[in-house]
């Protein structure tokens, strides 16, 4: 007689939500927050456990309402029946979950993975581990020009070998120019987050910001809105720095002409939906001869650990969204001297 076997028990999956104070006001092109709504979703089965978070982005039409609903939606669909991650991904691609809680999802249900085959997170999916410690930018939001020499000694930004300066259209002249007093020739990242509306008024801005002494730009982020692709075709190579995607480059893209507008893309696990995706956006960014960045959201050690897993594929890493939260719940990452390191 063949051996029956009983069938594998239902994997039991929770949704927690993270309500997060911020060590000071997160102020971006499009909008301005003191605190943050994460959510820890765990998995838990057969004696292991894994934990995924999920920073819902209002950029993309993700609250914390909306993932609770789409969440409670996929536990009633059956989600606690996906016994692979084959089932899992075919399950997460019927039902089409908001992509932060994708990723949640997904990561949890990797990290419990390894631990049953007691492999690192790089062995599971087939990647290089990290080969020491990462360093990351720092970022300093949007702010009054007065306010910049006290918040960069506050937070001690000059330990960071690079730095990110977030712009918008109406002040970011007058905030480079009293970040390049401060610290002139420090490498920067400049992110404007869609806040110019046309290549023209783009070109206008930057011809005033070039010329600012000690200015010295490793890449400038998404400047124009995503959908001004011909605009972006326009400016390819013509400012004089390398122009990164982040918006224009979610959970898909056609990279061919991705590769037309940008120099590079910010790739960030919580806009791609998942590690898989994640990782096919940095190969296909990489195929086209593209840069490749590792960004984040405002998040916990617990996301910038799983982006810790894979930033081995990336040229530059902007992983200080666990440094922005000021009761930081985890504890899974540790930064020194800029540079990041499991702990």
């Amino acid at each position: 007689m063949p051996t029956i076997r009983p069938p594998r028990p239902m994997l039991t999956w929770t949704l927690t939500p993270l309500t997060l104070p911020l060590r000071f006001t997160w102020k971006i092109a499009r909008n301005a927050s003191a605190s943050k709504t994460n959510f820890l979703l765990q998995v838990a089965g057969d004696g292991y456990t894994g934990r995924g978070e999920a920073a819902p982005n209002i950029r993309y039409h993700e609250t914390p309402e909306g993932l609770q609903q789409e969440f409670a939606q996929l536990q009633a669909a059956g989600l606690g029946h996906c016994k692979t991650l084959a089932e899992l991904t075919d399950f997460l691609a019927q039902h089409q979950p908001a992509a932060a809680l994708r990723f949640a999802l997904e990561s949890a249900f990797v990290h419990r993975e390894a631990a049953s085959k007691g492999v690192s997170i790089p062995e599971f999916l087939g990647v290089p581990a990290p080969a020491g410690p990462v360093p990351t930018a720092a970022t300093l939001p949007i702010m009054e020009p007065g306010e910049v020499a006290g918040f960069m000694r506050e937070q001690d930004l000059s330990r960071f070998l690079l730095l990110k300066i977030k712009v918008n259209r109406e002040g970011g002249l007058d905030l480079l120019r009293e970040v390049t007093r401060l610290v002139p020739g420090h490498p920067l990242i400049i992110d404007g987050n869609e806040a110019w509306p046309d290549a023209d008024s783009l070109r206008q801005s930057w011809e005033q910001m070039k010329r600012l002494p000690g200015l010295r730009v490793r890449l400038l982020e998404q400047p124009l809105p995503a959908t001004c692709a011909a605009d972006y075709r326009a400016l390819k190579g013509q400012l004089g720095c390398p122009v990164f995607a982040d918006e224009s480059v979610t959970d898909g893209a056609n990279f061919a002409d991705i590769a037309r507008q940008f120099d590079g893309v910010n790739m960030k696990l919580m806009k791609a939906g998942g590690y898989l995706n994640g990782l096919r956006i940095l190969r296909e960014t990489r195929a086209q001869g593209l840069q490749t960045m590792l960004g984040c959201m405002v998040e916990t050690s617990l996301g910038i650990w799983s982006a810790l897993q894979i930033s081995a594929l990336a040229d530059v890493c902007d992983l200080d969204g666990f440094l922005i939260v000021r009761d930081e719940p985890f504890g899974m990452v540790q930064e020194k001297n800029g540079l990041l390191r499991e702990a």
